[in-house]
């Protein structure tokens, strides 16, 4: 890829190179960004196989699969390279066309392949033919020396896994479990989910104590608050009844302080004719019940 670059002016080719390796970095934890990335190298350089490589992965990671073929397929043209044959077969499948993918299967570009690459093929074939509801077929594809081998490879894995799957489809529980038992041993960079596939099979549950723990927290947070919320009110409500008293104290107040100022203005020693005697409805008004008689006071004159 630098010798590419080169023949692009420096600033271009550093510019460019930054956006590869961005793509790079996120196209297996952020494909999204990663084809972000790989869209302004493209645009930057797109006379670059390099470029259009890249831009063809991070367009099939983000399962553009018409778009990243098309890529695959410039990047091919310009370089000759055979490389890509199994990923653009896998495009196909993508595309819905697993017929072309098995026809891919058996070109001669294949025979051009390395090991690991005649094995990707050999992973697409069988996949399109599940894809196509042949099972048994597809369990035969996957059947050969680098499944049977002891060793292990990069692809070691991926293969033991497939074949697993495949003999789980066909309800051949026991040989998948043997299967999936050995991708696992094989699996050192957790390319696959062989050791949860085993489990599962084994009946092995797992708990996520973590969640768990954080379900608890936020049960205990809401009773917390609604208990907090029922305080709330109780006080509220407390104070309301205070506040009810204290209006209900202040109308007894106001009502006695009426009734004292009538009492003081009925003991008034003078009426209104100034005589120093009350008014004569006053004087002749009959006495409350239980009260003993009023009699109004004779003046002194009146003595015989």
């Amino acid at each position: 890829m630098r010798q590419e670059l080169m023949s692009l002016p420096k600033t271009l080719a550093d510019d460019v190179a930054r956006n590869l390796v961005m793509v790079a970095q996120l196209i297996d934890e952020d494909p999204e960004q990663a084809y972000a990335y790989s869209r302004i190298a493209l645009r930057l350089a797109s006379r670059v196989a390099a470029v259009r490589e890249a831009a063809g992965f991070a367009a099939y990671a983000t399962q553009k699969y018409a778009e990243a073929l098309a890529e695959f397929r410039a990047a091919r043209r310009m370089t000759g390279n055979v490389d890509l044959w199994p990923v653009m077969a896998d495009c196909e499948r993508g595309l819905g066309r697993p017929e072309r993918a098995l026809a891919m299967a058996g070109e001669s570009e294949v025979q051009k392949l390395d090991k690991a690459g005649q094995v990707e093929m050999r992973l697409v074939a069988a996949g399109a033919r599940r894809d196509m509801g042949q099972l048994d077929a597809a369990i035969v594809t996957l059947q050969s020396p680098e499944l049977a081998s002891h060793a292990v490879h990069p692809w070691t894995a991926r293969l033991r896994y497939a074949y697993a799957d495949a003999l789980l489809a066909a309800g051949r529980e026991g040989e998948a479990r043997e299967w999936f038992a050995r991708a696992n041993e094989s699996d050192k960079d957790g390319a696959t989910d062989a050791s949860d596939r085993l489990a599962e099979l084994d009946g092995i549950e797992f708990v996520d104590a973590l969640g768990e723990a954080d379900a608890d927290d936020a049960t205990t947070d809401t009773d917390t608050d609604s208990d907090d919320d029922s305080d709330t009110d109780a006080a509220d409500s407390a104070d309301a009844r205070a506040e009810d008293d204290s209006e209900s104290g202040d109308r007894v107040e106001s009502d006695d302080d009426e009734n004292v100022e009538n009492a003081e203005n009925d003991a008034s020693p003078e009426d209104e004719n100034g005589d120093g005697h009350g008014s004569r409805a006053e004087d002749e008004a009959p006495a409350a019940p239980g009260e003993a008689p009023r009699v109004a006071p004779r003046d002194a004159g009146d003595e015989d």
